[in-house]
């Protein structure tokens, strides 16, 4: 694909996804989210990817948000398959990736900004990072999974109160309350997130897929976490990855998997 709004490259066995509208600070637009769509799915289906990571172009903004010009005249049914598509295509497809999925906030990252972070795997922020909810200040609220991850990760009393006040915080801060896994100087944001990258690299790439189906299994309510994992641990029994594993580790020496 052309991509128009995004900076999309396969690097290492990597694929390196860079929002691109610095302009806009990065803000989220259809033409921006249907190529996130393209670029997901198609990462599913590149044996040469092994992780993904996500980020903003420029020092300011990782997403500052949804462009709001877009929907400001939607009328209910408009505003409820907006939501409905954007989680669909891209925020669940994001949180339910094969491969890894790391974002890297580089600035602001505020309401579906935030929300594009909360549906990654893994967060690493920069300090200068500032993270938010401010839809309640539009006489919304988050439509695309937000209210839902947030309160996953900072407990629902935190995400009341950064919803009900749509408040920033900064990085350090929400490292605190759980919302990122690192903070780390704005020089050192892809160095963490490609190290990270590469310590994920290593591993069996099934058992990984497996594992991200196990884990968001145990936030929904219409499955059981508890036999999703005995399900995928039984299937990793009759995967090539899991007898070279088992192989190496007898052989006494690393491990190298194929994703088979």
């Amino acid at each position: 694909m052309n991509y128009q709004q995004l900076l999309v490259e396969t690097n290492n066995n990597i694929l390196y996804i860079t929002i691109n509208r610095p302009q806009k600070l990065n803000a989220l637009n259809k033409e921006v989210l249907a190529e996130l769509s393209v670029a997901v799915a198609n990462a599913q289906e590149d044996q040469e990817v092994k992780g993904i990571l996500i980020t903003g172009a420029g020092e300011k903004a990782f997403v500052a948000g949804a462009d709001i010009s877009e929907f400001q005249n939607y009328n209910l049914d408009e505003g409820k398959q907006l939501a409905k598509d954007g989680q669909e295509k891209v925020f669940n497809a994001i949180e339910n990736s094969t491969k890894p999925v790391i974002a890297a906030i580089n600035g602001f990252a505020l309401g579906g900004g935030l929300e594009l972070a909360m549906a990654c795997h893994i967060r690493i922020a920069s300090e200068n990072a500032k993270l938010g909810l401010p839809e309640v200040t539009l006489g919304l609220i988050p439509g695309y999974g937000g209210t839902q991850r947030l309160a996953q990760l900072v407990g629902k009393g935190n995400a009341f109160e950064m919803i009900f006040t749509a408040d920033m915080i900064a990085a350090e801060k929400a490292l605190q309350l759980g919302l990122v896994n690192h903070v780390v100087p704005f020089a050192n944001l892809l160095e963490k997130a490609n190290k990270i990258l590469d310590k994920i690299k290593l591993r069996a790439p099934r058992a990984l897929a497996s594992a991200v189906k196990a884990v968001n299994a145990g936030f929904n309510p219409q499955l059981n976490g508890y036999e999703v994992e005995i399900d995928e641990f039984g299937r990793c029994f009759d995967t090539q990855d899991f007898k070279e594993g088992v192989t190496a580790f007898l052989e006494k020496r690393k491990a190298n998997f194929q994703g088979n």
